[in-house]
């Protein structure tokens, strides 16, 4: 009797994951730096030590992703994913670097300490499963395509209308002069038309890789063009080991505690979306056991991260829609893509050439990558009954409406009180908590034939 491999477990030969490994890695590098820069910025740092934040944070961000994709004990979803530095703990940071009463070691303290809550809670928050049935989850998934959907676009354009810039030692925001240039669209349009047209006229592992090949041509046109920019390759080092606790051991401080703690609460909600949305993608089933590992490893990897001088991680959802495109299902090429990165922190020169990259080559690539997320989420809303039962109607309509408010109107919110900016900003939670609210008012609480039904539809919507 033959047994098949599932297409998660896969293990691709040395080359295919190399290239399959970079290409995630090039996906997600942009996303990965940014965090560090910025609140090595807000904590006027010099450039020798935000250089070290980055390479911290890369090496950090590869173990995480091979203890998240290969697996140990409880730790670890074991499918395809990549985890970085989560932007939801941008605001609190960038609060605790302006306060003249703590300094970056208070930070890590808080990090340290939100990471062991986050692992400790991962069991209690995987509960919540049975609050997701198909109306629930294909509305969330919707949303958090359509939220990535704007960094694809701003990526297109050659990155933020408006950026940040350090002046004199000081981190200050100005005007984008590049943003929206017709050679940055332009350029973006051919990564685009590049993908589409391999992925139609192409097959096998070209077709699997079209995303790096888009993004390769999109580099060399850039570079015939002067667009690219090596500065600081020269200065970078070759090699730079990661000491734990550079700074010094952690402090604590009970305010910043809570406020990070409560960011791996928002975290945690956001990483429960991503895993179904994988779970979808690939087409494994994922139960509460399942959600507790992978939640746990955004503990665990917070702790890492405030140990080895970095910042709490979690799921990076733009790879998630990466495996969308490609249809490459296999855990060990996130494994590959960690490794890579670890590489990368350890030897800053490769770091720095992979910086190098304009982010309007990354941007033709993802509207077809955050595109795909949310035409998944779409396809399971296609399965729920929208005719028997009307009021999955007004769940999706009202949630998808709360999600949108972020995205569409940054400020709406800024006259709240600032403790609940973390929750207010997000998108995606404010989506999860309306449709969870909406369900469970609708259609009552889940059980077992829900989770059923969860099942049968995960089954019908994955083409796999």
């Amino acid at each position: 009797m033959t047994t098949t491999t599932d297409p998660v477990d896969e293990k691709l030969p040395i080359s295919k994951l190399t290239a399959l490994g970079m290409q995630h890695v090039l996906v997600m590098y942009a996303g990965a730096i940014a965090v560090p820069l910025i609140v090595g910025g807000a904590l006027h740092l010099a450039k020798s030590d935000i250089a070290f934040l980055i390479s911290a944070d890369l090496f950090c961000c590869g173990l995480v992703t091979l203890i998240q994709s290969l697996g140990f004990w409880k730790f670890g979803i074991r499918m395809p994913v990549m985890m970085g530095v989560t932007f939801a703990a941008v605001g609190p940071m960038v609060a605790m670097a302006g306060n003249p009463d703590l300094s970056i070691v208070h930070i890590y303290g808080a990090v340290i300490v939100s990471g062991f809550f986050c692992m400790f809670a991962a069991p209690y928050m995987s509960r919540m499963m049975r609050f997701f049935p198909p109306v629930v989850t294909g509305t969330v998934i919707t949303v958090i395509g359509i939220s990535l959907m704007g960094i694809g676009i701003n990526w297109a354009a050659g990155g933020q209308p408006v950026i940040g810039k350090l002046v004199d030692g000081v981190f200050i925001k100005i005007p984008n002069p590049d943003y929206g240039s017709p050679t940055s669209l332009g350029i973006a349009l051919i990564v685009l038309v590049s993908i589409l047209l391999i992925t139609k006229y192409l097959k096998g592992f070209i077709a699997n890789i079209s995303v790096l090949i888009g993004m390769v041509i999109g580099f060399l046109i850039a570079l015939t063009m002067g667009k690219i920019s090596f500065y600081g390759l020269g200065d970078a080092d070759w090699f730079a080991l990661i000491k734990p606790f550079h700074y010094g051991w952690p402090k604590f401080d009970l305010g910043s505690i809570i406020s990070l703690c409560l960011v791996m609460i928002v975290t945690m909600i956001e990483s429960t979306g991503m895993f179904i949305a994988l779970g979808e993608i690939v087409g494994k089933k994922v139960d509460d056991k399942t959600l507790a590992r992978g939640l746990r490893v955004d503990g665990l990897g917070s702790i890492i991260g405030g140990i080895f001088n970095t910042f709490p991680y979690t799921s990076f959802s733009q790879n998630i829609g990466l495996v969308g495109v490609t249809g490459v299902r296999s855990r060990y090429v996130c494994a590959a893509a960690g490794v890579i990165l670890m590489a990368f922190g350890l030897f800053p020169k490769m770091a720095s050439v992979a910086a190098s990259i304009p982010q309007f080559v990354l941007g033709g690539a993802g509207l077809v990558m955050f595109g795909m997320v949310a035409a998944t989420g779409i396809k399971i809303l296609a399965k729920v009954d929208f005719v028997g039962n009307r009021n999955n109607l007004f769940i999706v309509a009202v949630s998808i409406g709360a999600g949108m408010i972020p995205i569409v109107a940054p400020t709406f919110f800024n006259q709240m009180p600032a403790f609940l900016s973390t929750i207010l900003h997000s998108g995606i939670l404010l989506a999860s908590a309306m449709a969870v609210l909406l369900n469970l008012f609708f259609n009552g609480a889940g059980n077992a034939n829900s989770a059923r039904d969860y099942a049968v539809a995960a089954a019908q919507s994955s083409d796999h």
